[in-house]
């Protein structure tokens, strides 16, 4: 039986409605205003600059401070480079060996790059064997300087290496280290650039099957990206920037981009198809599919503001950046997008692919096809089993989370197999047992000349060399007119494992205390690479549990608020929950286990970058919203339209599932990109991202989702009634029948037969 509709009552539009009728009306203000927001942000970005963040702000803890008492004083941490002379034959001694040896000191210092040079003659760093000789190099200025001065030090000792062939020549160093990640992450940033978009482009042109439409999303999603990059730019003054934060923006910001877009653009493609007027047609896009994107998006920009939490300037750049591209790209698909669909009309599906457009039904927006058709039927047949089993299968797959280890990845883990560096840091290494780079104690104290503080500071070399966790050289540097030194400290290990944290603890907890800090007035943050490894680490470990609960809490409320339904709210941030620790468990066993990492170009390197599991939860859950908002609203669009909830599941899943299924694979190809760049950070990232996707488009959405919310039945809906006075976000508008006149305003409709209230848009 049809429901019963009143007369019609005019009520207040939604604001994504609103948005895209006022768009659709004026046209021309919406194209030209948009465009003038992407140019002005550009080139205002650029005219300010960006501001990045410094290692004081980057770091927490001891190295933070450290960090702050040599800005303070207008010192800066020289960058060293180490250059191995090695020979399997021949020793120290050597005189070949010497000519080696002193022709590496020449070259350097004709350069002009280095502020000093030191012979391993007399700095004694030759290696027990007598084989193996280090060259200490320490660069001019600050490390920015240092790394573009690098280069011609580098030249110098390779023209070395080619005078002696029978010996080994290479360098290794902060500078050397640094100009290789700068020049490859700029590398890899174009190259995900020009792989991402020709990607999205391709699987557009799949999914609709004509040019136009499959550029559209495209254009747009690059547009938001152009603007709001020069929005952060322009923000950078007050909250700075980081590389990392360009990447994930680029990252996030086609991904999200083109899906906002492509759920617009393929209902109204799909209202069209059912025979609905132009203008109709937009009219339910916007009430439907716009609200869906701009819940969507605000869930985005909602969990990804947990990363303020973290008190880590890297993570806030990120956050930053992430919230702005996805604020821009939810403006351009509620404005500018409807304003486009508007003008081009039908002409949206010129420069149709004939062999992709035959294969296109007009009903597959609403039938779903045979596969989801073929998987659904046994999942809504069947679904106390469907979801044991797709929930069974998730908690294995999440499993090897329970032995997840992070850590700050050294160089030597971040670079590719193979590496000239990393092949370097190897055989240094096997030469030089022990942390490639030292503990540096920074001593601020009252009078750094006294006796007390001379006496202190021979007493903390000579109880570093007694200890067994430190090994020399130990090396002193006062700064008298500053009242500052640094003692550098080498630590047994590798940098980052349990050896070198124990030496650390050590250092922090006894050593130090018990030497330089007796002397009253006096300051001594431990700093280094290890120290910076265990303090973001700590601090990572110490602020998840509040921005996970943050992430959740507010993630909880916008679904409860959106669709009126505690039951619905549960569910979405338990599937939610379940997609980000199956990628969590895919991680763990990829990259810290090595299982199946030579198939992705790499190996296990022990342990999964510190940032990657707390950036993954926040971006994953406010990406996940995106299909569930949008499936979601679907089956709730049919249930208020007087559908049983089985059938309104049935409505919603088949209908959403091409959609859902061509964003899923536009997200995985572009995460999967990252999957595929040198920086072992970048492919964690990017790898978890598209792994979370996949599963979350396929398993969550295509079983558990639906077999959760038939168990549950007409329970889905329920609203205590003292949850009443919750702010209603739920939707305000739902599909108009066909032949609606061309006035949008909304009507309600009387109840019948105990269905649900359903009403009619009119365009």
């Amino acid at each position: 039986m049809k429901p019963v509709q009143s007369e019609p009552a005019r009520t207040r539009l939604g604001m994504a409605a609103a948005m895209g009728v006022w768009s659709a009306r004026h046209r021309k203000s919406a194209v030209f205003g948009w465009l003038l927001f992407v140019v002005l942000a550009a080139v205002l970005g650029g005219l300010h600059g960006s501001t990045k963040v410094t290692e004081a702000e980057s770091m927490p803890g001891q190295v933070s401070r450290a960090a702050k008492i040599l800005d303070e004083a207008g010192l800066t941490s020289p960058a060293s480079e180490t250059v191995l002379i090695q020979s399997a034959t021949r020793s120290a001694d050597d005189p070949d060996f010497r000519t080696a040896v002193d022709q590496v000191l020449s070259a350097v210092d004709r350069t002009g790059k280095a502020a000093g040079v030191r012979s391993p003659y007399d700095t004694k760093a030759v290696s027990p064997d007598g084989h193996s000789a280090l060259v200490l190099v320490t660069l001019k200025g600050d490390r920015d300087e240092a790394v573009a001065n690098v280069g011609a030090v580098m030249d110098a000792v390779a023209g070395v290496q080619r005078q002696n062939p029978g010996l080994t020549v290479v360098e290794l160093g902060d500078a050397s280290s640094g100009k290789w990640i700068q020049d490859q992450f700029k590398n890899d940033f174009a190259r995900a650039e020009w792989t991402a978009v020709p990607l999205a482009l391709g699987i557009l042109l799949i999914a609709f099957g004509a040019l136009v439409a499959a550029v559209l999303p495209v254009v747009l999603a690059l547009t938001a990206f152009v603007a709001a990059a020069g929005l952060v730019a322009l923000g950078s003054g007050l909250l700075h920037t980081s590389d990392d934060a360009s990447s994930v923006m680029l990252l996030v910001g086609l991904a999200v981009g083109v899906d906002y877009c492509l759920f617009y653009l393929r209902r109204e493609r799909e209202e069209r198809a059912a025979g609905r007027d132009a203008h109709t047609a937009l009219a339910v896009a916007a009430a439907t599919s716009g609200r869906a994107v701009l819940v969507s998006g605000v869930t985005v920009v909602v969990a990804m503001a947990g990363m303020f939490l973290t008190g880590i300037a890297d993570f806030r750049a990120m956050a930053f950046a992430t919230i702005l591209v996805v604020i821009t790209a939810v403006l351009g698909s509620l404005t500018v997008l409807p304003a486009l669909l508007s003008m081009l009309g039908d002409r949206v599906d010129k420069g149709r692919v004939p062999l992709l457009a035959e294969l296109r039904r007009p009903d597959a927006g609403r039938t779903g096809g045979r596969f989801w058709n073929a998987v659904l039927t046994p999942v809504l047949s069947r679904p106390l089993a469907s979801t044991v089993l797709a929930g069974a299968f998730l908690l294995a797959l999440a499993a090897p989370m329970l032995t997840m280890h992070t850590a700050n990845l050294t160089f030597q883990q971040q670079l590719p197999e193979g590496n000239a560096l990393v092949a370097a840091s190897q055989k240094i290494e096997a030469a030089f047992p022990g942390s490639p780079a030292p503990a540096t104690v920074v001593i601020k104290a009252a009078d750094i000349d006294s006796p007390a503080m001379t006496a202190a500071i021979a007493d903390l070399k000579a109880k570093a060399l007694a200890g067994g966790l430190m090994h020399g050289p130990v090396e002193v540097t006062v700064h008298a007119d500053k009242n500052i030194a640094t003692v550098d400290i080498p630590l047994d290990g590798t940098g980052n494992d349990a050896t070198s944290n124990k030496a650390l603890k050590a250092l922090r907890e006894d050593l130090v205390p018990s030497t330089v800090l007796t002397v009253p007035g006096t300051e001594a943050p431990v700093t280094g690479r290890t120290a910076g490894s265990y303090d973001f680490n700590a601090k990572m470990t110490g602020s998840m549990p509040l921005v996970l609960g943050f992430v959740v809490a507010f993630a909880f409320l916008l679904m409860l608020t959106s669709f009126r339904s505690p039951t619905v709210a549960v569910t979405a941030v338990v599937l939610n929950l379940l997609s980000v620790g199956a990628a969590y468990g895919v991680l763990t066993l990829v990259f810290q286990h090595g299982v199946g990492a030579s198939l992705l170009g790499t190996a296990g390197v022990g342990a999964v970058e510190s940032w990657v599991p707390l950036f993954l939860f926040v971006i994953l859950f406010g990406l996940s919203m995106d299909y569930h908002v949008f499936v979601v609203s679907r089956i709730k669009e049919g249930h208020d339209r007087g559908l049983p909830t089985r059938a309104a599941i049935a409505h919603g899943i088949r209908s959403t599932a091409g959609v859902v299924t061509s964003a899923a694979v536009i997200m995985v190809a572009v995460f999967g990109v990252f999957g595929t760049l040198s920086m072992q950070a970048m492919k964690q990232m990017g790898v978890g991202l598209a792994v979370a996707v996949l599963i979350d488009a396929t398993v969550i959405r295509a079983v558990l989702l639906p077999s959760v919310m038939t168990l549950l039945g007409e329970r889905n809906w329920y609203l205590p009634r003292w949850l009443n006075r919750l702010p209603d976000l739920s939707h305000g508008e739902s599909v108009p029948p066909l032949g609606a006149a061309n006035a949008l305003h909304t009507q309600p409709a009387a109840p019948s037969d105990g269905a649900a209230r359903h009403r009619r848009v009119e365009v």
